[in-house]
């Protein structure tokens, strides 16, 4: 039997505590754990789920001496959901709450899908509070079938409620084999989808719909790498292009889907390890 932690663990973490934040619109969530006194991690997740999929990295990155944030955003796990509709910037808003509630003044941002979003906009309105970015299956503008294709969950989730996105979502993410085939990780994985307040689902989707980060991380000083799993099909070009322009590292995972850090976790433990190697830890 293994003994690595879940990739997904949607109750308390060993060695980590819960603390309530006061973020831009209302009390978000994080997940604190590793020494006071290590250089700072922030984890953002994707929409439709929460700090939960961090469960692997976090604890390793604890374990190697990290002091860890893992936020819940507005509206998803154990944060309150305030009335849409949000911003992009108000996501990057909560990001900053977090870290100056732990009096944090710079850390390295950790970010997935709209948590790697988050993680841009960080690097764009607020590089002073960056030591670095590792940003996975996130672009940083939304072109118009991108934005349009969040119509459509928004129109099921106000009709239907949550549930009727999860299952479509999970099997978006990450294909019918591999769910079929870790049955343990599907049921947390619906579950953490399911814990989505649909308010929370609704305004981070719109918010996600007027990204428009792309000019300001064409400028971006801060030290950048991307990672992409090769059946995440809609990311890995846009990834590879952005990469190339930006002159920064891209770890493309063969076989990964849009959360790769769940379906191949020690592949983007080392590139993360690699990472932070190169660019930290600074304290």
């Amino acid at each position: 039997m293994s003994t690595e932690p879940a990739p997904i663990e949607i109750a308390a973490w060993q060695g980590f505590v819960r603390h309530d934040v006061q973020g831009k619109a209302g009390r978000l969530s994080v997940r604190s754990g590793g020494p006071e006194r290590g250089a700072p991690v922030l984890l953002c997740h994707s929409i439709l789920t929460s700090s939960a999929i961090w469960h692997r990295q976090a604890l390793a990155l604890a374990a190697r001496g990290h002091r860890v944030l893992a936020l819940d955003s507005r509206g998803h796990g154990q944060s309150e959901a305030p009335r849409g509709p949000y911003a992009m910037d108000d996501l990057v808003a909560d990001a900053v709450a977090a870290l100056d509630h732990f009096g944090i003044v710079r850390a390295h941002v950790i970010g997935v899908s709209q948590g790697g979003m988050t993680a841009f906009g960080l690097g764009v309105r607020h590089p002073d509070r960056l030591l670095s970015l590792c940003v996975i299956a996130a672009r940083a503008d939304a072109p118009p079938p991108f934005a349009a294709a969040w119509d459509d969950r928004i129109a099921l989730v106000q009709a239907q409620g949550i549930a009727a996105l999860a299952a479509p979502t999970a099997e978006r993410w990450f294909g019918p084999a591999f769910l079929a085939a870790h049955p343990a990780i599907a049921a947390t994985l619906l579950d953490c989808i399911n814990q989505t307040d649909p308010e929370g689902f609704i305004g981070c989707a719109r918010a996600i719909q007027s990204l428009a980060y792309l000019d300001g991380v064409k400028q971006l000083q801060v030290p950048l790498t991307m990672i992409v799993g090769t059946n995440d099909q809609l990311l890995v070009q846009p990834m590879t292009e952005l990469a190339t322009l930006l002159g920064c590292r891209l770890a493309i995972i063969p076989g990964a889907g849009h959360l790769p850090q769940v379906d191949d976790p020690d592949e983007v433990d080392a590139a993360i390890k690699l990472h932070l190697r190169e660019f930290g830890p600074v304290a």
